[in-house]
């Protein structure tokens, strides 16, 4: 298990040598991710920059206490709720990206399958169904941040757990996300999908895990997103190709 997580981390790694081997293409996947970043922004950095005066009205009950425990309560509040609110933004930027970048992703995911060889699909699943799954992506998104909160509240270990979990819920999210296209264009249904990752789940964690690490390092989203998409398409291909050898053994 723990190897496995590894190599899903090494996917990611996989995605960072197409800059070397496409530089122009995954400049140009640049492009949608610095548009969702400032649609995002405008929303998010008011937000975050109001927060302790938010969290303030919404803890009047605290305002009669000493400053040291009213601050620590407000502290805290404002760390899980920034953790929240920051990881539904990670699969918000993912959810915009792709649909808004969708010509340019199409163009680095089918110049990845062209190398990788054998045969490449027509379509990519389109537009109405990249539109479906970010919706889906979003809501499930917001699921895990109330996930997030909620942890939050316990005491003591509240903040660390909430933080190991929305890396690894929303990672989860972003790998199944981002191994979308390559499976949308075989049109490999949602319950085979689930069968096809069934047995890999560390290793799509850990893809998953590491994506989302770098997506919370300043304009690290931005940059990321070709990497990853070529990375995940590098991982769809070999769970695909697994899937094939282990039918053909059992023939």
């Amino acid at each position: 298990m723990v190897s496995e997580f590894f190599t899903g981390i090494r996917y990611l790694g996989r995605g960072f040598g197409y800059w070397r081997r496409r530089p122009g293409l995954m400049a140009l996947g640049l492009v949608p991710g610095l548009i969702a970043l400032a649609l995002l922004a405008a929303a998010i950095v008011p937000l975050l920059l109001n927060l302790g005066g938010i969290i303030a009205w919404a803890t009047p009950f605290a305002d009669g206490w000493a400053p040291f425990w009213r601050d620590a309560l407000r502290t805290a509040i404002g760390v899980v709720t920034a953790m929240a609110v920051l990881a539904l933004a990670s699969v918000t930027f993912t959810a915009l990206t792709l649909l808004i970048g969708d010509p340019f992703y199409q163009r680095i995911w089918r110049a990845i399958e062209t190398d990788l060889g054998g045969d490449v699909p027509e379509g990519d699943g389109g537009f109405l169904v990249a539109l479906g799954e970010s919706i889906r992506l979003i809501a499930l998104g917001a699921l895990v941040a109330l996930l997030a909160l909620a942890m939050g509240f316990v005491p003591l270990v509240g903040a660390p757990l909430a933080a190991v979990a929305s890396v690894l819920l929303t990672g989860r999210l972003l790998a199944r996300e981002l191994t979308g296209r390559a499976l949308n264009a075989r049109d490999v249904p949602s319950v085979e999908r689930s069968r096809l990752f069934a047995g890999r789940r560390a290793r799509l964690l850990g893809f998953g895990a590491a994506t989302q690490l770098c997506f919370m390092v300043p304009l690290g989203a931005v940059f990321i997103m070709p990497t990853a998409v070529a990375g995940a398409t590098v991982l769809a291909r070999d769970l695909l190709h697994e899937r094939s050898s282990t039918a053909a053994r059992h023939a």
